[in-house]
C-alpha cells in the first residue's frame, strides 16, 4: 500500500482546477464537449509536465484502450448494420407490440435493454439500441428523448446487478474474490428495486411526452424495409459471435475490446464494405471526447487527489462501529464522484484501500457492495457520468433537431433525480439488511 500525503498539495490544486475548468466548459456548453475534452487533456498534460506530477507516458497509459476498442468495434458493426434495414424491421415489430402506446413502448424497450445489460456490457447494449430507438421514434413520429434517456439510465442500473454488467464490477469481483452467482445474489434485489423506481420515475418525468397514442402503427409492413438481407445476416452472425464471446471471454483472458474487434474482423471478411464509407459512419467526436476525459482524470489521479480522498474515506472504516456509516459514505461519495469523473479510476483507487483495511481486521464485504452500487448508480447523475449516457446524447445530436437535444441541464433535471432516488432506496435496503451484506 503506497503512502499518501494527508494534506492537499499544490499539484492537487492545479489538477483539480484544470478538471473544474474543463467540466465548466462541458456542462455550460460554451464549446462542444469534444473540444473541451481535448483542450482540457492538453492543458492537463502540459501543467503536469511543468509541475512534475503527470507525464506524456502517463497520459497515454491513462486512456482506457479496452474501452476505446470496445466503442470503436461496436460502432463499426452498427454502421455496417444500418443500411440493411434491420433496425427498421425490429423497430416496426416493437412498435406493433406496443400497439401505438408510447408508455408501453418505453417499458418494453427499457426492459429488453436492462435484461441484456445484465449479461453484456451496458456500453455494447446502448451502442446497438440507441440508433434503433431513433429509428422507432422517427417511424412513429414521436420524441426519442424519453426512450434514449431511459435506455441509458436503466442500462446503467441493470449493469450493477451482475459481475459482467459493468467494468468496475469485474475489477471488484476479481479483487474481492466474488463470483458471478454471489454478485447477482447480493446485488440483484437492490438493483431490481432501483430498476422499478427508475422506470416509474421515467414514466412520471416524461408523462407529457408519453401521453399521446400513436395511430397507424399496425398498418406498417416490416417485410418491406429489408434492403440487404445478405449483409444483414452476415453482420448479425458477427454480432452473435461477439455476444457469445462476451459470455465466456473472462475464461480465456480476452479483453471485451478485443472481442468486439473479432466480430469486426468476421464482418469485414464476409461483407467487404468500402472502408472510406465505413469510417464516415463512426462517431469520432465521441471517441475523442472519451480520450480527452481519460487523460484529464488520469492527471487528477497522478496528482494524488483521488488517492487522498480514498484514504480519508478509508480512515472512517478503521472503527468497526462505523462500518455501516462507512459503507453508506462509500456509496454516496463514489456515486457523486462517478457522476463527474469516470468511475474506473476511482474504482482502481479504492480497491487497494479496501484490501488494505481487510488486513487490519475490518469486515470489508459491505464496502465492496457499497462501492459497486455507488460507481454504478452514480453514472446516472450527469450526461457524462457513464459511457452509455454520452452515446445516447450523441445519438440525439445526430438528429439535428434542437428540440431533441439532451443538454447537460436537461439531463440534470431528469437524470439526477433518478440517481438520488436509487441511492436513497439502496441506502435504506443496505441499512435494513446490513447483516446480509456483511462477510460470513
Amino acid at each position: 500500500m503506497e503512502t499518501v500525503s494527508n494534506s492537499v498539495t499544490p499539484d492537487m490544486w492545479i489538477a483539480g482546477m484544470v478538471l473544474i475548468v474543463a467540466y465548466v466548459l462541458i456542462f455550460s456548453e460554451m464549446i462542444h464537449r469534444t473540444l473541451a475534452g481535448v483542450i482540457g487533456a492538453v492543458v492537463m498534460v502540459l501543467t503536469g509536465m511543468y509541475y512534475g506530477f503527470y507525464s506524456q507516458a502517463e497520459a497515454v497509459a491513462a486512456i482506457d484502450a479496452n474501452t476505446m476498442f470496445l466503442l470503436t468495434g461496436m460502432m463499426t458493426l452498427v454502421v455496417m448494420l444500418k443500411p440493411t434495414g434491420g433496425f427498421e424491421y425490429i423497430a416496426i415489430r416493437m412498435a406493433k407490440l406496443s400497439r401505438g402506446s408510447p408508455k408501453l413502448l418505453l417499458i418494453y424497450v427499457s426492459t429488453v435493454v436492462t435484461i441484456i445489460s445484465l449479461f453484456l456490457d451496458n456500453v455494447t447494449t446502448v451502442l446497438v439500441f440507441a440508433p434503433l430507438t431513433v429509428v422507432i421514434a422517427r417511424m412513429m413520429g414521436i420524441n426519442p428523448i424519453p426512450y434514449l434517456m431511459s435506455e441509458a439510465l436503466l442500462s446503467d442500473t441493470g449493469g450493477v446487478a451482475t459481475l459482467v454488467g459493468d467494468p468496475p464490477n469485474v475489477m471488484i469481483g476479481s479483487a474481492a474474490g466474488i463470483d458471478f452467482n454471489q454478485f447477482l445474489f447480493h446485488m440483484g434485489p437492490i438493483v431490481f428495486v432501483s430498476w422499478v423506481v427508475t422506470l416509474l420515475l421515467m414514466l412520471f418525468l416524461f408523462r407529457t411526452e408519453l401521453s399521446q397514442k400513436i395511430e397507424g402503427v399496425l398498418d406498417l409492413d416490416e417485410s418491406r424495409v429489408l434492403k440487404d438481407p445478405k449483409t444483414l445476416i452476415a453482420v448479425c452472425a458477427s454480432i452473435a459471435v461477439v455476444i457469445l464471446l462476451f459470455f465466456i471471454h473472462h475464461h480465456y483472458d480476452l479483453f471485451p475490446g478485443f472481442v468486439a474487434w473479432i466480430g469486426v474482423a468476421v464482418a469485414l471478411a464476409l461483407v467487404r464494405p468500402d472502408p472510406e464509407e465505413l469510417l464516415k459512419g463512426i462517431d469520432w467526436s465521441v471517441l475523442l471526447f472519451f480520450m480527452g476525459l481519460f487523460i484529464i482524470v488520469g492527471g487528477v489521479k497522478g496528482s494524488g487527489l483521488l488517492d487522498l480522498m480514498g484514504m480519508e474515506l478509508g480512515e472512517i472504516a478503521k472503527d468497526p462501529e462505523n462500518l455501516l456509516l462507512t459503507a453508506l459514505v462509500m456509496m454516496w461519495v463514489s456515486a457523486l464522484l462517478s457522476a463527474v469523473v469516470d468511475n474506473i479510476p476511482f474504482t482502481v483507487t479504492m480497491i487497494p484501500i479496501i484490501a488494505h483495511l481487510e488486513t487490519q481486521g475490518v469486515d470489508v464485504m459491505p464496502l465492496w457492495w457499497a462501492l459497486a452500487l455507488g460507481v454504478g448508480l452514480g453514472g446516472n447523475g450527469s450526461h457524462i457520468g457513464s459511457t452509455a449516457n454520452v452515446i445516447c446524447v450523441a445519438e440525439a445530436e445526430r438528429l439535428g433537431i434542437p428540440e431533441y437535444r439532451i443538454t447537460p441541464l436537461f439531463w440534470l433535471r431528469k437524470g439526477t433525480p433518478v440517481m438520488l432516488a436509487t441511492l436513497m432506496v439502496s441506502s435504506l435496503l443496505l441499512v435494513a439488511f446490513f447483516d446480509f451484506y456483511r462477510g460470513q
